[in-house]
């Protein structure tokens, strides 16, 4: 099969030959130049094959977007295709790449994340093992020893307990997260004209979940940046996300749209404060 890079002005890439790719992954990254060639490495070393791969750059000034090209022009057995999002927001560059997706099944993966080399294909095991109402597929963040009695703990209990005691709501980060394309579409998928706030990946499945179920599997982890751990940029209270668990399905239109919309939007909590990185400050003063 023919490697194809596609820019965002150009044609839409199409195979030459071999089989049709049924998973698509979408990759948004703004100034990224610390994890990017990690996480595209991580890409690379995925199992399932084709793919294809969709990577949006939403207004990088650090070399990212050069550093994306330089990878999608080395791959073999991945189509890839290099998007720009000039609009400021995760949000709009998550759309823009999602729009560009015509396969079966898309992966939302973040620039500062790793996955494993059986990722794409243990969610592909577990959509073609589940009923077709199956609309998400979420993994869960493992610790750098993945195979610790600590790690597969924490896997068991994300992946049986929790979401049976907390049901019908995200147990994993936007960057953990699966779909089938049709559903999410049905859905609406990440759109500012929905849901222009932090915390997006739960609202999404939010309105996911009126058109299907979701799944987990201990199997199905990935890694995310030590960074994560700060969420100065990203302020759900306590008890706004207290209230998110204990609010039932029937009424979570009214916590998202009513409740911590208008919280949210009183302190001013766009998806826009995602551009922040405290992190960059952090390393410029221990420097």
């Amino acid at each position: 099969m023919l490697d194809l890079v596609a820019d965002r002005d150009a044609p839409r890439p199409v195979a030459a030959s071999g089989p049709i790719p049924r998973w698509s992954v979408v990759v948004p990254y703004y100034n990224e130049t610390r994890y990017l060639a990690d996480m595209l490495a991580s890409l690379t070393s995925q199992t399932l094959r084709p793919f294809r791969v969709v990577l949006v750059d939403n207004g990088s000034t650090d070399g990212s977007a050069l550093l994306a090209r330089r990878w999608a022009r080395g791959q073999w057995g991945i189509e890839v295709e290099l998007l720009a999002e000039p609009r400021p927001g995760q949000v709009h560059a998550l759309k823009h790449g999602l729009d560009a997706v015509a396969t079966e099944f898309v992966a939302i993966c973040d620039a500062d994340t790793l996955y494993p080399p059986h990722y794409l294909a243990q969610a592909d095991h577990v959509f073609a093992a589940a009923p077709a109402d199956v609309a998400a597929v979420l993994a869960h963040d493992a610790p750098r020893d993945s195979a610790s009695p600590a790690a597969r703990r924490k896997r068991w209990l994300y992946t049986y307990i929790v979401p049976r005691l907390l049901r019908h709501q995200a147990h994993a980060g936007g960057y953990a997260h699966s779909y089938r394309t049709r559903l999410l579409r049905a859905a609406g998928g990440y759109d500012a004209a929905l849901w222009p706030y932090v915390v997006k990946d739960h609202e999404l499945i939010h309105r996911v979940l009126k058109h299907g179920r979701l799944r987990y599997h201990p199997d199905l982890w990935c890694r995310a940046s030590a960074r994560r751990a700060d969420r100065r940029q990203v302020r759900w209270t306590l008890t706004e996300r207290i209230l998110y668990h204990a609010t039932p399905f029937a009424l979570k239109d009214w916590f998202f749209y009513h409740f911590l919309a208008s919280r949210l939007a009183a302190r001013a909590q766009t998806d826009i404060v995602l551009r922040q990185q405290p992190w960059r400050a952090s390393r410029t003063a221990d420097a």
